[in-house]
């Protein structure tokens, strides 16, 4: 799959690196940097999962070996919201970590020499600093309901910080904060907050609901990055000669749950009620990271929470009357 870099903020990237593996590309992140890449003379390399599956060591191994990329972006991962991390914390325990762990040895065996790994700000300890540095990781307790997942994707950060510390490749992190945008889950249950509120208010707008019941109590405040800016700040990341083990990516604003789900029933045009279930878990308090080191790389977040929600409503709605809304 062949692609152009036509963005000025990743035209380096295409002189360095010729060949580039885009681990999860049918994912909302992969689609994403994909969009990114659109017109580039990189040579992007993708992989359906049903031809290759990343839990299986052996199929992954040989993949890295035939493909030889130069560079990788691993955005593969089982995701999901509290109730999905819940419910299902063995699944995430195990794809997550045997996907990373493949993955990160299987590209070491082959010689590639650069690979950025996806955490995420929700691997932080439930009570970390806020906004959160990158020091804060292994600093606390992890938040229970999300323990699953981020024991997952500490491990897969911490081999790439260890496999560039022993053998010298250039192995490294990136920590999205909340993301949203084109292509997200909308899952009933298993969506991420933001989603999962944009599928209700409009079901109840399409259907007359008095009132729309939002999980917690709105009091746990959230940060949100549009997924097209994560993209940029990724290739961002790939031009840079000595990047930290591990960089948070995000606005450094915060929102809580309740104005959220108003900004979102103004967007959809719902005009019902908005009540509260206390007796679903709230998750962390607060998470707001601190960007503050890649923004002194030159990256800044361009898409403003309003702006990126019309037009992340947008998109669910085309998406909804082609049939193409993802809800697995």
């Amino acid at each position: 799959m062949m692609n152009n870099l036509s963005k000025a903020s990743t035209a380096s990237t295409s002189s360095t690196i010729q060949r580039l593996f885009v681990a999860g590309h049918k994912g909302m992140v992969g689609r994403a940097v994909l969009r990114q890449l659109a017109g580039s003379k990189t040579e992007v390399i993708v992989h359906d999962r049903e031809g290759l599956d990343l839990c299986n060591q052996q199929a992954t191994f040989d993949f890295f070996q035939q493909q030889r990329p130069d560079a990788v972006i691993f955005a593969a991962a089982k995701v999901g919201g509290i109730h999905a991390n819940h419910s299902l914390p063995a699944d995430f325990i195990y794809q997550n970590t045997a996907m990373a762990i493949n993955a990160i040895e299987g590209a070491y065996r082959a010689n590639v020499s650069r690979f950025l790994f996806l955490g995420s700000t929700c691997i932080y300890p439930k009570m970390a600093k806020q906004p959160i540095p990158e020091s804060e990781l292994l600093n606390g307790p992890l938040e229970p309901t999300n323990e699953a997942y981020a024991l997952a994707k500490i491990t897969g950060l911490k081999m790439c910080q260890h496999y560039r510390s022993q053998y010298g490749v250039l192995y490294h992190s990136a920590m999205p904060t909340n993301l949203y945008g084109p292509g997200d889950n909308y899952h009933p249950e298993h969506s991420h907050v933001l989603p999962a509120l944009i599928r209700r208010f409009h079901e109840a707008k399409e259907s007359g609901a008095r009132e729309v019941i939002v999980w917690g109590t709105g009091q746990p405040r959230r940060e949100f990055l549009h997924v097209d800016d994560l993209a940029r700040g990724l290739l961002h990341l790939l031009q840079l000669e000595n990047p930290d083990d591990w960089v948070n990516i995000g606005t450094g604003k915060d929102i809580s749950i309740a104005e959220l789900a108003e900004l979102v029933a103004k967007t959809v045009g719902y005009e019902g009620e908005i009540g509260y279930d206390t007796s679903k878990p709230d998750g962390t308090p607060v998470k707001c990271s601190d960007p503050s080191r890649i923004k002194a790389t030159g990256w800044q977040p361009e898409i403003e929470l309003a702006e990126g929600l019309k037009r992340t409503y947008q998109d669910f709605l085309a998406e909804s009357a082609s049939g193409l809304v993802r809800s697995a």
